[in-house]
């Protein structure tokens, strides 16, 4: 691999120790120097405990590094493994897939003998709100079928890493061991079995990624290999979430070190990147799971409270070894200048690119929430907030690299959201997700228009429930399952969806009308978020409909439609049609 290689000792006493490297064929050390491995340079932390060494590598095989300082000795066997044919330019996620977000504890419990384990702290108990349920990879595996048929084409599960901590552990986000998998989520090998599993299903799989902070279990929080490896304050300094200072011309300098460098929370202590062999750590971390897991993409998280030049400094050694990669950060932030900002190749005031390549579609989110949370029947209210929204894709590098949603497992659900929890209105903006520029991702029991758990939606706790199984499947579900199964899977096989641009129109009634075209095809939709039926003024549409054949088919019932004709579209209800030269 272009990474070069850099190991991190940790032992007692190993400051200054000596370094050599035996190869080993059927077990046995091979006499005389070792030209596969061969160690380059090395240097110490500041603890003693540490010790950084460079290697050259040359050839794939098992090989025996031997750390001696004076008569004490310790040895340690470590693998090179032959990289997969075609690893480097391997494709990623794109516009042509849906993504699936699966919040891992909570989704299915596929193996109910790991829910609790010997080595890992908290114990599952389901009737705590705020524990551990017993999700796991096998539940993942068992439900690659219903992902599939959902038409969704990549899956997104909240970090399966090891995360330690006593209480709150369930999602993930506090790290105790960058390299292995949680074993209450199952083994290494059985996410890579499960990688496999979706691929033979032609179905991606997105890591997601936390190098902002580890979790205060992390066992390199009982030696620190330097001060600096962490962030650290004289009492408890929480981040000030202002990553705007990141880019704000007016910014103090204050405010700016605080947004990077202040804790995300207590369990969660913020690593420093800006200390170089963390930074190569993360970087090597990185590739390591791509490689090792046969890896489809990235999901970084809270990626502004990352020190920005170093975060990109990490993201650029990812995408020299996976110049096809896709990323996509988390920018919680509005509105669009302030997302865009974050996406590689816009042409900042600074100067500054973040090599990230997809960033969230917060802005046109929070429009199409606001947009059905009540009648809209008011100037600028409705669906006229989603117009405002994507007239703001000017700001962007590139629009198809949007990742578009309706909700995560942050925020409370769709259903919840809408006005009534009318499953008319969470269909509605189904459509818009699907047939919208960017790469849609459904949270998981969306499809079955779930709703939180508890009285407070905006509990996180409450809203990842799990996912409904066999009984548990009302009729009602079971209709917006359908709904969304045949929208997505129909969407698969329209590149003009993937690729086309976009043409809208303005209309200040509660509805939305956009085309997504290319030279040879269209595909119209219609939006009305009114109680009443709306006419589709398709007389206004002139100047793109004059390109195309009129007579045109509603993929979502087979019905030929004719725009040259008046049609009423009724409330809370949409209109497709796809039309051709």
């Amino acid at each position: 691999m272009e990474t070069p290689l850099t190991l991190m000792f940790h032992g007692e006493d190993l400051k200054d120790a000596q370094v050599s490297v035996q190869q080993l064929v059927r077990g046995k050390a091979m006499r005389g120097v070792c030209h596969g491995l061969v160690p380059r340079s090395q240097h110490n932390a500041e603890s003693a405990n540490y010790l950084f060494v460079d290697f050259g590598v040359f050839q794939a095989g098992t090989y025996r590094i031997t750390l001696k300082k004076g008569s004490k000795s310790a040895t340690y066997d470590y693998v090179i493994s032959e990289r997969k044919p075609g690893s480097k330019f391997r494709e990623s996620f794109s516009t042509a897939d849906v993504v699936y977000l699966i919040m891992s504890d909570r989704f299915v419990d596929g193996d109910s003998k790991n829910n609790s384990t010997k080595n890992t702290r908290e114990k599952a108990d389901k009737n705590n709100v705020n524990g551990r349920w017993g999700g796991d990879i096998q539940g993942i595996i068992n439900s690659l079928d219903h992902i599939s048929k959902l038409g969704c084409t990549a899956i997104w599960p909240t970090p399966l890493l090891c995360d330690d901590e006593a209480a709150w552990s369930y999602h993930g986000y506090a790290c105790s061991d960058y390299y292995h998998i949680d074993p209450r989520y199952g083994s290494n090998s059985l996410y890579a079995q499960m990688v496999q599993a979706a691929h033979a299903k032609g179905i991606k799989i997105l890591m997601d990624m936390v190098p902002n902070h580890c979790g205060a279990a992390h066992w390199w929080m009982a030696d620190l290999p330097y001060h600096d490896w962490i962030n650290q304050f004289p009492e408890f300094t929480n981040t000030n979430n202002c990553f705007t200072a990141n880019y704000d011309i007016n910014a103090s300098e204050y405010d700016r070190l605080l947004s990077n460098r202040g804790w995300f929370d207590h369990p969660m202590p913020d690593m420093n990147l800006e200390n170089p062999d963390l930074l190569k750590y993360f970087q090597q971390w990185a590739i390591w799971w791509i490689e090792y897991a046969d890896l489809d993409g990235l999901r970084v998280d809270t990626y502004p409270y990352i020190e920005k030049i170093p975060g990109s400094k990490w993201l650029a050694a990812i995408r020299k070894e996976y110049p096809n990669i896709n990323i996509v950060g988390e920018c919680w932030t509005r509105p669009a200048p302030a997302v865009a900002y974050w996406q590689s190749g816009v042409k900042n005031f600074d100067g500054f690119d973040s090599n990230l390549p997809t960033v969230m579609d917060f802005p046109v989110e929070e429009a199409i929430r606001q947009a059905l949370e009540n009648d809209g029947n008011y100037w600028g209210g409705g669906l006229t907030r989603v117009y405002d929204a994507m007239t703001m894709d000017y700001m962007y590098a590139d629009v198809n690299k949007l990742f578009t949603f309706l909700g995560n497992h942050d925020m409370a659900r769709i259903t919840d959201v809408v006005k009534d929890k009318d499953p008319r209105r969470v269909k509605l903006a189904y459509v818009l997700l699907a047939t919208m520029r960017g790469i849609p991702q459904v949270l998981y029991g969306d499809e079955y228009a779930m709703t939180s758990a508890g009285e407070d939606p905006s509990n996180h706790s409450y809203l990842r429930a799990p996912l409904p199984q066999g009984d548990e499947v009302t009729v009602d579900m079971q209709d917006m399952y359908d709904f969304q199964s045949k929208l997505f899977n129909w969407r698969k096989h329209e590149p003009v969806l993937h690729t086309g641009r976009t043409m809208h129109f303005l209309a200040r009634n509660n509805t939305y009308a956009f085309f997504r075209y290319n030279e040879e095809e269209a595909v119209f939709v219609f939006a009305n978020a009114a109680d009443e039926p709306r006419v589709v003024p398709v007389e206004t549409y002139h100047e793109i409909l004059s390109k195309y054949n009129p007579v045109g088919v509603d993929p979502m019932t087979g019905e030929e439609v004719d725009l040259s004709q008046e049609i009423k579209v009724e409330g809370l209800n949409t209109l497709i049609v796809k039309i051709k030269k």
